[in-house]
This record gives structure tokens, sequence and C-alpha cells, in this order.
């Protein structure tokens, strides 16, 4: 949507207004055929794009216009007119994936006993477009922070839970470890702190409708990955492909955006199934006892044979399932997925 800024005669008649309204309402284009991109809103730990609801309002006090390529807005005064332009089309990342940039912390949202969600601010309410699947690296901006026991800085890599079109905003779910030097080090920063971060780094160029079936296994905290693609095809009306979560925990307080997979489950439910696995559990618990075995892969997941048609996504500690990594990448293939006989194409 573009705008100019108006002023003058417009406002000062409000016979004006009434003929404005008039030719609007005979104007063969209706105001809710305007193409309008969707950016997403936060919502708690995580962000899911949210669509723009853009009405129009015909009243003494102003009127605006969507569609027309205009906002017009009058003061209750009727002192001045205004019309605002959209900002243009973002082209680039704020984030460099060359470059350490520091961005500032802005709020921090507990979500359970060890772990919060922290929401760094984007310059120019600009949004991360970050593409699916990536994640990116940080380290301290305080070069004497954060290093090793050689004196080196400690970088790490952590996927954001907000929606690339989140303008503003870039969230991070973070786990806090005992034995994690970064993710102490990132429960330590207080508002206004600043964190190096590097990115994106792609892991997946995933593409709408690449696979008939998809396979999400994750252990922990290695959810985030899995998440992003989620909350990237699900929401999507062309979306065919079927997605099964298999997500296994310490304990039930452990499942981390459960709420957010079981809403996926109640709205997509011939797209989106989960299944939450934990190997400690009190009488209550409804769900599968244990840790993640040959025949949980068999009972969830399409076989090795439906070739192409199938991709398992894996993230956390498993080397069980699916072999032992290598550095940031997955290596050869092992555990049960070999056993089972996928590829790692698959």
């Amino acid at each position: 949507m573009h705008g100019v800024l108006t002023n003058g005669p417009f406002n000062e008649n409000p016979r004006c207004v009434a003929e404005f309204a008039d030719r609007l309402r005979h104007s063969r284009t209706p105001y809710h055929s305007a193409s309008i991109r969707h950016y997403s809103g936060s919502t708690g730990p995580t962000s899911t794009p949210k669509k723009l609801n853009v009405a129009l309002y015909l009243t003494g006090a102003g009127v605006a216009v969507a569609g027309s390529g205009y906002y017009f807005f009058t003061s209750q005064s009727a002192a001045t007119t205004t019309a605002v332009a959209a900002p243009p089309k973002q082209e680039k990342s704020p984030l460099d994936p060359k470059n350490f940039v520091n961005f500032k912390l802005k709020k921090v949202i507990p979500y359970n006993h060890n772990t919060s969600t922290f929401v760094f601010e984007l310059p120019d309410n600009q949004a991360s477009l970050l593409p699916v699947a990536s994640c990116v690296v940080v380290k301290s901006s305080d070069p004497e922070a954060l290093k090793d026991d050689k004196g080196k800085p400690i970088i790490r890599p952590y996927t954001p839970t907000s929606h690339p079109d989140l303008i503003g905003e870039l969230h991070f779910l973070i786990k806090k470890y005992d034995n994690g030097n970064a993710s102490k080090y990132i429960h330590s920063l207080k508002v206004g702190d600043t964190l190096g971060i590097k990115g994106p780094i792609s892991k997946f160029p995933y593409q709408l409708n690449q696979f008939e079936e998809v396979a999400l296994i994750g252990g922990g905290s290695g959810i985030t990955p899995l998440y992003q693609i989620l909350d990237y095809a699900l929401p999507d009306k062309n979306n065919k492909t079927k997605f099964k979560l298999i997500f296994a925990n310490t304990t039930e307080k452990d499942i981390l955006l459960r709420e957010r997979f079981d809403e996926f489950k109640k709205n997509y439910p011939d797209k989106f199934d989960v299944v939450y696995i934990i190997e400690k559990g009190d009488k209550n618990w409804k769900g599968d006892l244990g840790y993640i075995t040959k025949d949980t892969i068999k009972k969830h997941v399409a076989p090795a044979s439906a070739g192409d048609k199938v991709k398992v996504f894996v993230c956390g500690k498993l080397a069980a399932v699916a072999g032992k990594k290598a550095g940031y990448d997955q290596g050869e293939i092992g555990g049960i997925l070999k056993e089972l006989g996928y590829s790692s194409d698959q």
C-alpha cells in the first residue's frame, strides 16, 4: 500500500468527506481485495503469523480506506487529514551471515523452571527474514566474557522460535543447563544488555509440499528447529504434507512448546500428530514412558521403502536414533534409523 500526506480542504469540509465516502461505495474495487502481507504478532514464548484485519470505517471523525492505496485519518477536532504510507517492502535481513551483530535484549519471558524466551530487539521495526530451516550462532558482546579454557570465545548455535516475518523482535527459547556455559551466560543477561548474533546458517532449504510425509524426532531443547518447520508449513493453507512429531523428554514439565503442538493438532488434525515420550512420569501421565525405540519409529514413521516421499528430521541428543553427529552436520547415518533401512538422503 502506498500513501501521501494530505492536508487542506478535504478535512475542513464535511461535505467532501461524504462525497468521498459515496464514491468509495460505488467503486469497482472492494476494500478487502487489497493485497496485504501477513505479519506475525507475539503470543508469549513463541510467535505465529496473524492476518492483519483491515476494516473500512466511515464516521464523522474520519475515513480509513484499505485497498484504495491510501489511509486517510481525520482527527476528532477536524484539524488535519493525513494519509500514511505503508513502509517499503523489506529486502534484507538485519542479521549478517558473515559477521556478529550486537542486538539488545528487550525482555525475558519465563517459560518453566529452567527455560525462558529471550526477546531481542531488531532495529527500525525490521523482521529477521530467516529462511526455513536455519539457525544462528551467538557469542558474548563482551570480548572478555564467555570464553573457553583456552581463552577463545564460546560460540553456540540457536534456532529462533519467532516467525521470520515478525517485525521488531527475534525470539529464542533457551533452556539453562548446569554445565552449559553459553546457556548460563544468556540467562544472566539483563534487559538492555546485548548479545552478538551471526546468521542465518542454512540447515535444510525446506519447501512446501516437498514430501508427502515428514517425521520430526526431537529431544529436549532440540525441539526448536523442528518447531520452526511446523510453524512455517502448517498454517499455510496450501500445505499438503503430513507431519508426525515424536518428542522425548525427561519429565512432563520438560516438554517445551507443548501448548503450541497441542494447538497445531487441534487446528490441523489431518496434517499433524504428536507423540510425547518421557522417561519419568507419575500416575497421571497418559502418554508413552521410556525412550524412543525401534518399535516407536516403525509405529509412527513412514517406512524407508517410501523413498523420497518421506523425510526424517532429527534434533537433540539422539545418537541412538540417528547416529553420532559430525560437528553441526548429521554425519553418517546410524542408530535405529540405519537399522530400519533409512538412507542418508531420507
